[in-house]
């Protein structure tokens, strides 16, 4: 997965206004409480950042999953 898929998905799920937000101010237990900016600029793949939003986010991920 592109980073740029991810922030795609981000946004379809959380909406534009909220994405930008949700990614650098909202920590992941999954990703070893790390933002998802802080999760890319480690050298985490995008695709399993999706999943670890998908793992905590489920509600709001699901239209957006695959």
């Amino acid at each position: 997965m592109r980073i740029s898929d991810l922030r795609n998905r981000i946004e379809l799920s959380f909406g534009s206004d909220w994405a930008s937000s949700f990614c650098k101010d909202i920590a992941l237990s999954e990703l070893g409480s790390k933002t998802v900016d802080e999760a890319l600029a480690a050298g985490h793949e995008a695709a399993d950042i999706w999943r670890a939003v998908c793992a905590a986010h489920p509600v709001e991920t699901l239209a957006h999953k695959y």
